[in-house]
């Protein structure tokens, strides 16, 4: 059984790329094929709330702890399952990249920085006392606003980019402050031909010289940025592509030898289990009981 991807409904939230719901609106997924608690990829961006509850959230295969005040951050074509097993309840917020466009166009936003590929990063922050009433008056008026009949776009807008500044003021390492321009365009650049190519290039000097620099200057804005060499944030990017499928799509040791370019099965299974400690089937059998 593969694990199903959930795209953003367009139509659901009429055409404005975000939408702000309950938590607890999902519980009665839970008997269904598509069940929130079973493993499954989106496609847009999404921040769960904990107001109250207790619980853990799998995030591209790992478990993290939520409590009351926990913000948890998803991004797109990452793998998730909820645990709905203590009832917790709270916010749930998705968008999408065109969400995130508009408001880079229209106002102060720091971008999405590859933190995730680190292993000492946790999706899960959790809010302090003054913080934690902030965020539930700016949720607050951001759904009065998306429900109000002549909604406004660019209030919305406001409310998401304050919420979201407010939020990467705890969460310094997901903020470019410390890249120049010309160090984040690097970066992004890197990260864009690494999404294009990582199936059959592995070869940090090959993305320096695509992007028209040297291994050390490349090595140095990652580091700078995601605390990692441009070597780990490769094979970090490749091995979670690759859990993905294994467990998306159930392919053999064989076939994703193939589709990542090893010159055979036993070489793959060498470089999976030198980063992840497993072999591709023990890791496949570990997630199993996730997918019934």
């Amino acid at each position: 059984m593969q694990i199903p991807t959930i795209n953003f409904n367009h139509k659901k939230s009429n055409q404005a790329e975000v939408e702000i719901f309950e938590l607890e609106s999902l519980y009665k997924q839970v008997d269904h094929e598509d069940s929130p608690q079973k493993l499954h990829r989106i496609t847009f961006f999404m921040w769960v709330y904990i107001e109250h509850g207790y619980g853990s959230h799998i995030v591209d295969f790992k478990e993290y702890a939520f409590n009351p005040g926990s913000i948890i951050f998803v991004r797109r074509e990452q793998v998730q399952a909820f645990d709905f097993s203590l009832m917790p309840g709270g916010k749930v917020i998705v968008f999408t990249q065109a969400f995130l466009d508009k408001l880079h166009s229209n106002m102060r936003l720091p971008n999405y920085t590859p933190t995730h590929l680190s292993q000492s990063r946790s999706p899960v922050i959790q809010l302090d006392k003054a913080t934690d009433i902030s965020a539930k008056r700016l949720i607050d008026e951001a759904i009065k606003e998306i429900s109000h009949n002549n909604a406004d776009p660019l209030i919305v807008m406001y409310l998401f980019s304050s919420f979201s500044l407010m939020l990467h003021r705890l969460r310094p390492e997901e903020r470019h402050d410390k890249l120049s321009q010309k160090q984040s365009v690097m970066l992004a650049r890197f990260f864009d031909l690494l999404q294009s190519h990582y199936e059959h290039d592995r070869d940090a000097n090959s993305y320096a010289s695509k992007i028209g620099t040297t291994y050390k200057t490349l090595n140095q804005v990652c580091k700078l940025a995601t605390d990692i060499t441009i070597k780990q944030m490769i094979d970090a990017f490749v091995i979670i592509e690759m859990k993905r499928r294994l467990v998306i799509s159930n392919v053999t040791t064989q076939q994703l030898a193939y589709d990542f370019s090893f010159e055979d099965a036993s070489n793959f299974v060498k470089y999976f289990k030198n980063q992840t400690k497993m072999t591709p089937t023990q890791f496949q059998k570990q997630f199993i009981k996730l997918e019934l």
